[in-house]
Formats: C-alpha cells, structure tokens, sequence
C-alpha cells in the first residue's frame, strides 16, 4: 500500500454573509454568482465528506481511505467519534456573521451532544480597513445579565476587536464571538457543526422570508466567562536561513503554526504523524514515491500529509507561507521515538491500528 499526499475538492456553502474573496484571492472556480461563505476544506462529518480532488486517490473519501490505510494515514492521532478529529475551512465575510457561541465538552454532554464540542481558531488571512472581531464577553459582564440583554445592547457588551492580516484568535467552546464582515480567515476547528445563535442582526433570510432561528435556550448552558486573550494563543518563534516558523495556536485539540521558507528549497518533511498545510502564498511540489511522484499546490490550497509519507518532501518554486495544522499524538517529530515507516504500513486494512475516541483528544504530555 502506498500512501500519498492528498488534497480534497473544496465543498463550498452559499452564506447569506458570505462573499467572493475566494474566487479574487486565490482565483478559485467557485460555480454561480451566490456568495460564498464558507469553503469545507478537509472534512469528515456524518454529513459531508471531503473527496480526494487529483492524484491517485482521485474520487476517494476521506473516511474510505482513513479505514483502509489506518495508522499510515493517522500515525498515533486518534479519531473523534470514529472520524477524522478536525475540521478545516475557510470564512468569507461581506457582511458580519451572527453573533454566536459553541458548547464545550460539558455543555455538549448536558445537552445530550456528547463529542461534539466546538473548539476553534481563526487565522486572518485578509481584512478590509476597520474590520472587527466579537470576542467574548466584557469584564464584568456575566453570562446570565447577558442574555437578558437585547438588540445593540447584546453587542456593547462584547469585546470588540480591530483584525488585520496575520492575526490569529483562539475561541474555545463558551466564548460568544462573531466574525465581522470583510475578513478572509482559515479556520481550524473540532469536527462539529454545533452553533447556537443569540443574535443576527434583525436580518431576514433571503429564501424564507424570515428572520433566522435563534437559539438562546442553547446558548445559555454554553456562555462561558472567558478572558479574550488566552495562552492558547501565546505566540513562539524559531527561525534559520531558509525557513521561519512561527507557533501560533497551541491547544488540548490542535496546534497552528505559520511556516515561511524560501524560493528553491529541496526539504523533506519531518513528521510522522498526519499534518495539514493551508497554503497561503508561494507554489511549489511535495514529492514522494522515491520522487517518482508529486503534487503541486498554489495559494488557497489545502493538503493533508499522511503520517507514512516516510520520504517526502517539499520543493519550492518560490518563496512560500503556510499554515501548519498538527492534532495530539505520541510523537511528531523524525528523530523523537519516530514510528518506523514499515510498522505504519504493516497495520492491517480496516481498523489499521488507528485510535478511537468518544470525546476530543487531551494533549499528550
């Protein structure tokens, strides 16, 4: 069996906040003139699956090739709910998002969702002059005074954030947020679609005539008082000649970081566990098979990098920025109790030695 690098066709969802910066950023092919919200990048819920766009998985879901190629897809990384444990995406923003929060494990279990905690980060890869984030309630604001609050007094009340290209924010289950309008941002999440609105913006939706479903019953067992700014977001940076990366997002459920090499470079990839580049700038190749073998990418493209890649690498045609999506597991790095590349591939078909769990992953420590 021989792994390879995969890149999935984009599933894309008509918003009535979204926007067209995915086809004038990164000059993508988005079918019709709807806006467009959001871009499903890497995803494995029980509704939506991602399917292999191009190579030799080409047509392949994700799920299909999680259950035949086991740990020499997913290493020591293990399942949510049997399914791949993140969710990547890309938000379009032309008007601002309603306002919103996500349970965490506790709220998930008293509201009978259990493994479907909501957890993620956004990285802001554009913002228009004067674009903001919500994020979180106001010192001194509780949960409950704020759901008793209503129309422009539910924004007051809420930490209100200027953005600009290459911030990042980490928003665990609990914090109430909304995404403003005129951001282009990646997002990293755990594998739940579970969002509980508490405002939006006195809109109407455009197919039913009516104002959308608000959830505030929800939502109140979801608030929590978290502080804005927290040490999941605590930044770290390791720098040489040639590349640059820089931690960004450091939680129990993924950790983000921002790469940045030069134009021209020849570099294996260093892990044995399963990786996520978002592509930001730059186009280049990740060869394999001995260097029989490679897949391009180009800005906007996302690729998952399986944990048996045993002899890839990356070349670049130019200079190059990425973010690098990593999730808990044993060990990630080549020269730290690295698994041998045969004992990836000798798991058999099916189960294929991948770890199960019922509720997201704690970090190893």
């Amino acid at each position: 069996m021989q792994v390879c690098p995969l890149k999935f066709q984009p599933i894309y969802k008509p918003r009535l906040w979204g926007g067209n910066r995915l086809r004038s950023h990164f000059h993508r092919p988005v079918a019709g003139d709807s806006p467009t919200g959001e871009s499903w990048e890497v995803c494995d819920l029980a509704n939506e699956v991602s399917v292999v766009a191009e190579g030799p998985m080409q047509g392949r879901r994700i799920d299909e090739l999680i259950r035949e190629w086991g740990a020499a897809l997913m290493g020591r990384v293990a399942l949510v709910n049997g399914r791949f444990p993140l969710l990547i995406k890309w938000l379009d923003t032309a008007a601002d998002l309603s306002v919103q929060v996500h349970p965490d494990d506790s709220a998930a279990q008293a509201l009978g969702i259990p493994g479907l905690a909501k957890y993620e980060a956004w990285y802001i890869a554009h913002a228009e002059p004067g674009a903001v984030i919500y994020k979180g309630l106001r010192a001194g604001v509780s949960a409950t005074d704020y759901l008793q609050a209503g129309g422009d007094e539910l924004l007051s009340q809420l930490n209100r954030v200027p953005v600009r290209a290459g911030d990042h924010h980490y928003l665990p289950g609990g914090i109430v947020h909304a995404l403003g309008r005129g951001i282009l941002a990646a997002e990293v999440q755990t594998p739940s679609d579970v969002t509980y609105r508490i405002y939006d913006w006195n809109r109407i939706d455009t197919v039913t005539g009516q104002p959308r479903e608000l959830h505030r019953a929800q939502a109140a067992k979801c608030i929590r008082e978290w502080p804005m700014h927290s040490a999941a977001e605590q930044r770290s940076h390791v720098a040489s000649h040639w590349t640059t990366v820089t931690r960004l997002i450091t939680s129990a459920h993924f950790m983000v970081e921002k790469v940045r090499m030069v134009g021209g470079m020849d570099q294996a990839i260093p892990y044995a566990e399963p990786v996520i580049w978002m592509i930001l700038q730059g186009s280049g190749r990740i060869m394999y098979d001995r260097g029989r073998a490679s897949l391009p990418f180009q800005p906007g493209d996302t690729l998952l990098l399986p944990a048996a890649l045993g002899d890839g690498r990356v070349v670049l045609q130019e200079d190059a920025v990425w973010l690098e999506v990593t999730m808990p597991a044993g060990s990630d790095l080549v020269d730290f109790e690295r698994p041998a590349r045969d004992s990836l591939m000798d798991q058999p078909s099916g189960s294929g030695g991948v770890v199960q769990i019922n509720l997201p992953p704690r970090p190893v420590k």
